[in-house]
């Protein structure tokens, strides 16, 4: 027997592994013409041929007849009389195409050829996948949850690859069971030692991005353009959309009739909270809509700094603030600008009021900021508060409030 399988189940290994027929022939072609070299000098005389449907390779060497004595280089030239012996109807200066056996190689360097093979073919694989996924980066993909580890999860998708989630790159409130279906968007895509690591997101504006292409038709047709996402994964979201069309509304296309497109959104995310604003060249505007759902009273704009006061009556500050100051970091992202906001005391009926800053002589500066995150920057702010309502909203224990209040309450009591 002169030929060898290179690889079991050929066919099934090459149709599940994608591999187009051509560079797969090139790839064997390529491995046994090297032997070819190491063994003849030369594979110019050789033609490989492998059975694309066995795996079966068989292996030709062409030579030219000449005279017995006229033998230069047995690799490429035959003798007259060994060539009739093959068939006695050939004659000098014609080609004799002859089967080499395989096994003339030796077994040692067949199994050679074959680890050779089957690390080309890896290669190959990998580089497949990775081009894959690269051409896909920014697209949402599902996957079944195969392995969970502290740190990040393993999936596969629908052809057995491996998929990596970082816990960094999963929404907090994330909870997977093993076999389990996600949708993720392909974050990106790099090699680390040799192999193909593709890393995806629930967390990436992207992933936010395109759900909204898929629940609104008009923004896939282009009809309606994301200018901005910025997002708190599994907190707050803001969506900046605008449309090209007059007669289309871009923020009650987003939301949909009773909210029927953003709400799949939403579970998707986790419950995480969706402001879809409509966009806007005008500045004061935009960081009035950023603000949402707070109302504003007025603001001052400082372009040349990129910064903006604004002022709020008292029950809107924390509004605008959010929980965890989620709301007013996602404003300042989307609108480029830094923003302060204030209590409007314009008709609070006492003649002035003190910047919480003054006291900080006599109040540790983590207090004095632990106030000013839920919008109390100044005395009066805090007074107007009960204690109960001032520990619901910071982190500060009860009796530090007392005694904060304690110091306010004693200032306005020495200036009376």
């Amino acid at each position: 027997m002169a030929s060898i399988n290179l690889i079991e189940s050929f066919q099934d290994f090459k149709d599940a592994e994608n591999i187009d027929r051509p560079t797969l022939m090139k790839v064997i072609e390529d491995v046994f013409k090297t032997l070819l070299r190491k063994k003849y000098g030369s594979d110019e005389n050789f033609d490989v041929i492998v059975n694309d449907q066995t795996g079966d390779l068989e292996i030709f060497r062409r030579r030219e007849i000449v005279e017995d004595d006229m033998i230069e280089d047995e690799n490429v030239q035959i003798p007259y009389t060994e060539a009739a012996k093959m068939d006695s109807d050939y004659s000098v200066g014609e080609e004799v195409y002859e089967e080499m056996d395989v096994r003339d190689f030796g077994r040692r360097a067949i199994l050679a050829a074959k680890q050779t093979l089957a690390a080309r073919i890896g290669d190959l694989k990998k580089n497949n996948l990775l081009k894959k996924y690269a051409e896909r980066v920014g697209e949402i993909i599902a996957g079944e949850v195969y392995q969970i580890w502290k740190k990040e999860i393993l999936l596969l998708d629908d052809e057995g690859n491996e998929l990596i989630m970082p816990k960094s790159e999963q929404i907090p409130t994330d909870f997977f069971k093993k076999g389990e279906g996600v949708r993720a968007v392909v974050k990106k895509v790099e090699m680390r030692n040799n192999t193909p690591i593709i890393i995806l997101s629930r967390t990436h504006s992207s992933f936010l991005e395109k759900l909204l292409e898929i629940e609104v038709p008009e923004i896939m047709d282009g009809l309606i353009v994301i200018k901005k996402i910025v997002r708190e994964p599994g907190e707050r979201a803001k969506v900046a959309v605008e449309s090209y069309d007059d007669r289309i509304d871009p923020v009650g296309a987003c939301v949909g009739m009773k909210g029927s497109r953003i709400h799949g959104i939403v579970r998707e995310l986790r419950n995480e909270n969706i402001d879809i604003i409509n966009y806007t060249n005008n500045l004061q505007l935009l960081i009035q809509r950023s603000l949402t759902p707070s109302r504003i009273n007025r603001m001052d704009i400082n372009n040349e700094t990129h910064h903006a006061d604004v002022y709020l009556d008292p029950d809107q500050v924390s509004l605008a603030i959010g929980k965890k100051g989620v709301n007013i970091k996602l404003a300042q992202e989307l609108t480029g600008y830094s923003i302060d906001v204030y209590r409007d005391v314009q008709d609070e009926g006492v003649d002035y009021d003190i910047d919480l800053d003054e006291f900080s002589d006599e109040i540790e500066g983590w207090v004095i900021d632990e106030f000013k995150r839920i919008g109390c920057d100044t005395a009066l702010s805090i007074l107007e508060l009960s204690v109960e309502e001032l520990v619901r909203r910071t982190d500060l224990e009860e009796e530090t409030v007392k005694d904060v209040r304690r110091i306010l309450e004693a200032e306005f009591e020495s200036e009376e």
